[in-house]
């Protein structure tokens, strides 16, 4: 397998590499403007984000290295929910979010030399009614403050989500099968056996 370089210091997104059987790779963290171009979609906001980002970290990595890169982000009737700057910004954001449906979105770019491919994953997650005591109990536990959106779906945010339509995974910040296939394009066949991911 090539040389295989994560662009993301997020422990989720490692856990999920390590999960589809990307034993061995490394983290680089480079810096890149979160922002582009008002008026792109929300799935062309986070592919924009997670090229910037690819972009950034190319410049330290070698011609036949593999780089991955995301971004993932909520969005609410359109209005992007970033990470709450507080435990009052985390109780505006999951009130919001609370008996709705909102989506995360993940932009996904790989880079090897000079080919680059980008795609973005759209998952719709429908919050249960919450009530004020659960939504401060909820913030009580600490895992709001780096989430976007201030929840984790993969911890006790759980118990707030009623349903989703789409890839867990992406809700985690890396749609796995999405990345799965665009690597096999690149040549890494994470699953074998010459059939179709």
């Amino acid at each position: 397998m090539p040389n295989i370089i994560l662009a993301s210091q997020s422990p989720r997104r490692q856990e999920l590499l390590r999960r589809i059987g990307v034993e061995e790779f490394s983290v680089l963290v480079p810096h890149a403007e979160e922002s582009c171009a008002p008026g792109l979609s929300p799935e062309e906001t986070v592919a924009a984000i997670s090229r910037a980002k690819a972009q950034a970290a190319a410049a330290l990595c070698g011609a036949d290295d593999i780089l991955i890169a995301a971004d993932t982000m909520v969005f609410l009737d359109g209005q992007r929910l970033g990470k709450p700057s507080d435990e009052a910004d985390a109780f505006r954001m999951l009130s919001a979010l609370s008996g709705r449906e909102h989506a995360v979105c993940t932009g996904l770019t790989v880079r090897r030399g000079e080919r680059t491919v980008s795609a973005a994953e759209r998952t719709a997650v429908r919050f249960r009614p919450l009530t004020e005591a659960e939504i401060r109990a909820y913030i009580a536990t600490g895992e709001p403050t780096d989430k976007a959106g201030a929840y984790g779906i993969q911890d006790r945010g759980a118990l707030l989500v009623e349903g989703i339509d789409g890839d867990f995974f992406n809700v985690m910040g890396l749609p796995v099968l999405r990345l799965a296939r665009i690597l096999r394009t690149f040549g890494v066949d994470l699953l074998g056996g010459g059939g179709t991911v």
